[in-house]
């Protein structure tokens, strides 16, 4: 359950309506903060309809964010949009496999900038070096702020708890992560690392 309500349109201020038009979990969470949620969509309609980087690989850079992270809600969503964008089944399953050689070079690419920027703190230059090779510096630029702003979707998703709506849970049942509970992972780390 979210850590914050979730507001619904007859919530918002009329001004702030429009921040719902797509009225899934996390946007009814974040319009608890109106400013930050227009913000937020900005960067987010940007990557998604405005970036000339090509959609199936955003998508891929996305999922591999999102299974790195195990990030229920933003794994589930992504299948979804990247199969819309051209992801296949066999792109999903090699992600989950981490079986880059199943994929064509530029996304093994891809999938190893997304892996270096969740591991942080950012691409080695030796992968930048690879990126600038096969992207001019707008789809580079491009890639680059869709792999970071998703490595901070995740940590607002899981810092939230917000919940998989029932639409996007097939694709979570279809493509499950390692682990549904993560919060446990986490606190059995926890207290591994004091003992």
């Amino acid at each position: 359950m979210a850590r914050i309500p979730y507001r619904t349109v007859e919530d918002l201020a009329p001004e702030n309506k429009d921040l719902l038009k797509r009225g899934i979990a996390l946007h009814r969470a974040l319009v608890n903060s109106p400013g930050g949620a227009r913000a937020f969509q900005g960067l987010g309609q940007y990557i998604r309809y405005g970036s000339k980087l090509d959609p199936r690989l955003r998508e891929i850079a996305i999922l591999q964010v999102g299974w790195l992270a195990q990030s229920a809600y933003e794994w589930s969503h992504h299948v979804k949009i990247g199969m819309d964008f051209g992801v296949t089944e066999s792109d999903i399953r090699a992600i989950m496999a981490g079986d880059d050689a199943a994929l064509e070079p530029r996304a093994q690419l891809v999938l190893r900038a997304a892996r270096e920027m969740a591991a942080g703190p950012g691409t080695s230059q030796v992968t930048h070096d690879a990126l600038a090779a096969e992207f001019d510096t707008e789809h580079l630029t491009d890639l680059i702020l869709v792999i970071g702003f998703y490595c901070a979707v995740v940590r607002v998703l899981a810092s939230l708890a917000i919940d998989v709506e029932p639409d996007y849970q097939p694709y979570l049942d279809r493509f499950p992560l390692k682990s549904t509970d993560r919060s446990l992972d986490r606190s059995e780390a926890a207290n591994a690392a004091r003992r």
